[in-house]
């Protein structure tokens, strides 16, 4: 209890600071023609952050965006990698070191938008400072509703994820924090819904990522895989659902073969149950890859079931291979995945549902090629070009 006083204390204190600043600041400085951008966050690969920050880049509206981080940025046109002293790594610590490097860029830069990749405890950050220096504010939101509610208690933030119990109080200060923000990106209508329902008023934009369709396109390949799965290998994406449903359908004398893309911490406890289960001869675990198009373009059907999840990039990125998807029916999936049309919807993580629509994929042919064709034409809005159209209307917008 007293670490969850504190840290009520500490959100308490944000809050204050946060509304002295805008009441000390009621005008923004003068944007510049072209933005200059500083932003911050963790990322799990190269493609994770290509897939937000390129066509960020990309937008006529945007001189240069400067990313804060401690791993190597990958090289993007109009995106400069900036990293904080070793020697201040070395004193406080990789994380904390970002942020304190993140704010002085802020202040010793003063660029006209600074923004943050989730809201703990990048998001905060980006928001104050903004307020601090007259400039806009933007915090992507790429958890979804859960890197609020409970004050945070779900998250990977180590500060927050501490909590004994959900926090009401913690909650509704993150929610201040966030109605506060100049610009809120989602990527989904779940996260926006949440918000819009707990009274946020803020500006808030659905821009999931964009992504290379050179890359990312149907190929005429011998597919190794019946399915393909791809993320960090933790409990909320259930991936022994997966593998349960791979044994179901071996039991039926259907012998699916399947690889999983990614890594985490029951990448282990997997690898055993696939033993246990007799499937592992048919199950490959590639672990993390940055060439994950390659691995699309060698699979059939592409597959998700976590318990939780915003509007998957991995999934937007199956389906414009010309993937058909079945995912469970959580949070912003059903915003791309029609049930019938170019998927399946599985209502509950219920693996023998799940082995029936693969079944039903791979025994039809002519139903597989409809929903593969279904499936590539309904992502190609995710593309690089026209989501950086999408982010030109976002910022010429604020600017009114």
């Amino acid at each position: 209890m007293i670490y969850q006083y504190t840290l009520r204390a500490i959100c308490y204190l944000y809050i204050a600071l946060l509304k002295t600043a805008s009441k000390l600041r009621k005008r923004k400085r003068e944007r510049r023609a072209k933005l200059e951008i500083l932003i911050t966050g963790t990322f799990y690969s190269d493609n994770w952050i290509i897939t937000h920050l390129k066509p960020l880049a990309m937008s006529d509206e945007v001189a240069r965006v400067r990313m804060v981080s401690i791993q190597d940025v990958p090289p993007m046109e109009k995106v400069e990698g900036i990293y904080p002293p070793r020697s201040l790594i070395k004193l406080v610590g990789g994380v904390p070191a970002r942020w304190l490097y993140f704010v002085w860029m802020g202040f010793k830069t003063k660029p006209d938008i600074m923004g943050g990749f989730h809201l703990l405890i990048n998001g905060l950050l980006a928001i104050l400072c903004a307020k601090i220096l007259g400039i806009e504010s933007l915090y992507i939101c790429g958890g979804g509703p859960r890197e609020v509610e409970g004050g945070g208690i779900e998250t990977e933030s180590k500060i927050f994820n501490r909590l004994n119990e959900p926090d009401e109080k913690i909650e509704k200060y993150l929610l201040t924090a966030v109605d506060a923000c100049d610009l809120v990106i989602v990527m989904g209508t779940g996260a926006s819904k949440y918000f819009s329902s707990k009274g946020v008023e803020a500006r808030i934009e659905i821009v999931p990522g964009g992504f290379d369709s050179d890359k990312y396109k149907p190929a005429a390949l011998n597919k190794e895989y019946d399915l393909i799965l791809v993320g960090r290998l933790s409990k909320v994406k259930r991936v022994e659902i997966l593998l349960q449903a791979i044994a179901n359908l071996h039991k039926d004398h259907i012998n699916v073969t399947a690889v999983i893309v990614g890594d985490g911490p029951d990448a282990s406890i997997l690898k055993e149950m696939a033993q246990s289960l007799g499937i592992l001869q048919s199950v490959h675990f590639a672990g993390w890859q940055n060439n994950v198009h390659e691995w699309m373009a060698k699979s059939r059907i592409f597959a998700l079931t976590s318990e939780s999840e915003g509007l998957s990039q991995a999934l937007i990125q199956g389906m414009m291979s010309g993937l058909p998807a079945v995912v469970t029916d959580i949070g912003d999936l059903s915003d791309l995945v029609k049930d019938g049309a170019n998927g399946y919807l599985i209502e509950d993580l219920d693996p023998e549902k799940f082995s029936q629509a693969y079944g039903k994929l791979l025994r039809d042919d002519k139903l597989y090629e409809t929903m593969s064709d279904r499936a590539f034409r309904d992502t190609q809005k995710y593309s690089y070009s026209r989501v950086a159209q999408q982010w030109d209307e976002i910022l010429i917008t604020q600017q009114k």
